[in-house]
């Protein structure tokens, strides 16, 4: 898949490890950010993607197993969690129109 078009995006999953810690306060954030614009943002074990999600968001050594998990979806893989520029892009591209790319 090449991206997906924002207007597109229903849900957003963040993917992690073992399902605590840093990526949960990412998820949250991400929701906080992503509120008013109708995509629902949720938190899941990377080996646990749900068929409905639309982009997928992870940290970049798990980048390899969440497009096992989740072959075809968009996947955006981030250095840092808090402050990434690539989350940051999400964002903004969810929140002004445009495509997230692969």
């Amino acid at each position: 898949m090449a991206g997906i078009d924002s207007k597109d995006i229903r849900k957003v999953i963040v993917a992690c490890d073992a399902g605590m810690g840093s990526s949960v306060m990412l998820a949250s954030q991400l929701k906080k950010q992503l509120k008013g614009t109708g995509v629902t943002v949720e938190h899941t074990p990377v080996n646990s993607i749900p068929d409905d999600a639309d982009v997928i968001v992870c940290h970049a050594g798990l980048a390899a197993r969440a497009k096992a998990a989740a072959p075809g979806k968009v996947l955006v893989s981030f250095q840092i969690f808090l402050g990434d520029p690539a989350v940051t892009r999400l964002v903004n591209t969810i929140k002004n129109g445009g495509t997230v790319d692969a």
